[in-house]
């Protein structure tokens, strides 16, 4: 059974940024938009650089869709769904997350 599991608290992530958390040896990158009061989570790898580095994106907004653009070549993934916007084919993996509490909890789905 999956079971949401505390990150760190909201005050703990910049607004209208990313950072990067590591758990269960999985690098998150979380993106606070504070005008959406919304956390989201996708994987911190980004696989046209082959690196570790969304979290070092900026975020913006594409057709209405929250993205980041990625900090090398700069593709655009949904904040809420991973998808690339340049290249419907790659997909990166996206995480439920909540605020509760103050707290940011995200809930992984293992092997």
């Amino acid at each position: 059974m999956t079971q949401w599991q505390t990150l760190c608290n909201l005050d703990d992530l910049p607004a209208d940024s990313g950072i990067c958390a590591l758990i269960d040896e999985l690098q998150i990158a979380l993106f606070y938009v504070a005008k959406m009061q919304t956390v989201f989570a996708l994987n911190n790898y980004d696989p046209f650089a082959k690196a570790h580095v969304l979290s070092r994106g900026i975020i913006g907004d594409v057709n209405g869709d929250p993205v980041v653009a990625s900090p090398i070549y700069k593709q655009h993934f949904k904040l809420t769904t991973g998808e690339c916007i340049e290249d419907t084919s790659v997909k990166i993996a996206s995480y439920p997350v909540r605020i509760n509490n103050q707290h940011i909890e995200i809930k992984l789905t293992h092997g």
